[in-house]
């Protein structure tokens, strides 16, 4: 005989019930224990927000711009950049307001030495010129004087690094091909004085590229438009030398 279809309905909720933990069944103590259990430090880290980088929009100090870089590559080194506001507001800023870059770079084009990165900046902080082995040409002398003089950029920095292989190239000596040789004998003077010195090996690659970052900034100092700049104290020019593994900074005689 069948059965009401009242008596099967409950029957059937009475299975899912059991099935699914309900009803009279109590929680383990080890669950009870587990509900307890602290967040573990590396999530509780993952939920804390980086702070968003933030700088005064116009640095007219030469001094107060070099201390910007100093600081975030410190915070690059130690592994703690801070976050960066790519969003659609801030690059609608800078297209309203115009840029306001506080450092020309004058840098390397080797891919281990991005400027944005190892100074820890963002969109509109750094006017970069990149060129293989930092050398100065009437091109990259006109950006910089374009920094200067309708941006108001009032720090100009020459940004080599260890191993530098153009300079290495350059000492290295041998047949080039294409345009590079032009690169080659810009940097080529650097080796001839640090050869003059009797060094050799890593000694004397280090040394061309110590001496070819201090040609670059007597290059830029031959612009009436940055000498003038310089002689009323608006802008001051620097050499850094970056170390690629370390990532750390040594500065040149300024």
């Amino acid at each position: 005989m069948k059965k009401p279809l009242v008596y099967i309905t409950s029957l059937s909720l009475c299975i899912a019930l059991n099935l699914s933990g309900c009803g009279s069944q109590t929680i383990p103590s080890s669950d009870k224990q587990s509900s307890n259990v602290e967040t573990p430090p590396a999530q509780q880290a993952i939920a804390v927000p980086v702070p968003v980088y933030e700088r005064t929009e116009i640095i007219s100090s030469p001094d107060e711009a070099k201390q910007l870089l100093i600081d975030g590559n410190e915070r690059f080194t130690s592994g703690k950049p801070l976050s960066k506001d790519l969003s659609p507001t801030r690059r609608g800023d800078l297209m309203k307001n115009g840029q306001h870059p506080f450092a020309v770079i004058v840098s390397c084009s080797d891919s281990r030495v991005p400027p944005e990165l190892l100074f820890d900046q963002a969109l509109g902080d750094l006017f970069v010129v990149r060129v293989a082995g930092n050398v100065i040409t009437p091109v990259e002398l006109g950006s910089i004087e374009y920094a200067v003089e309708h941006l108001k950029t009032p720090l100009v920095v020459v940004l080599g690094h260890e191993e530098c292989g153009a300079v290495t190239a350059a000492v290295q000596g041998g047949t080039t091909h294409g345009s590079i040789g032009a690169i080659i004998e810009k940097i080529k003077p650097s080796v001839d004085s640090a050869k003059a010195m009797g060094l050799t090996g890593r000694d004397l690659i280090e040394m061309s590229t110590d001496l070819n970052m201090q040609n670059a900034l007597r290059d830029i100092s031959k612009s009436p438009i940055i000498k003038e700049g310089v002689e009323v104290r608006q802008v001051k020019m620097i050499g850094i030398k970056y170390d690629l593994d370390e990532g750390i900074l040594q500065f040149s005689n300024e």
